[in-house]
């Protein structure tokens, strides 16, 4: 009967650890929808017309986050991986190809999304660096 129920309690251990290892990372004050509100040379106006933004709500894995982003036509995709001390890579991006109308803010969010290398997160605002002085600056969708 020890045996039986030594095995038991091992087996419900070791289901303990398993499932636990199993829980996604999560980072609440980044893993958000947040809306692009300055890029380039692209007004406020144009950026909230078009949507403009990057969905950082996917699954974090290994301290990379699956993310996506919109921009008014293509759906994109990205891996994201956010470190402590401000920086960030970005890889993997992609997007689907239809043809649409304007495409400038499009191209450019894709043409300089991926060399981003910092970020800061200040309130309900996030900030997106390359080190030669381009940003991007969102702000979390679900602010009011």
């Amino acid at each position: 009967m020890k045996k039986i129920l030594l095995s038991f309690f091992a087996v419900l251990v070791l289901g303990a650890i398993v499932s636990c290892s199993a829980v996604p990372e999560k980072n609440p004050g980044l893993q958000r929808q947040w809306m692009l509100i300055s890029f380039g040379q692209f007004s406020k106006e144009e950026l909230i017309k078009n949507k403009a933004e990057i969905n950082l709500t996917g699954i974090m894995e290994k301290g990379k986050i699956r993310g996506g982003a919109h921009m008014g036509c293509n759906s994109m995709f990205f891996i994201s991986e956010f470190k402590s001390e401000g920086k960030v890579k970005i890889s993997g991006l992609g997007s689907t190809m239809k043809a649409c109308e304007n495409m400038e803010l499009e191209t450019a969010f894709s043409q300089s999304f991926d060399k981003m290398t910092n970020y800061s997160i200040e309130g309900h605002f996030l900030t997106l660096s390359d080190d030669r002085g381009n940003s991007m600056k969102l702000v979390a969708a679900d602010w009011d």
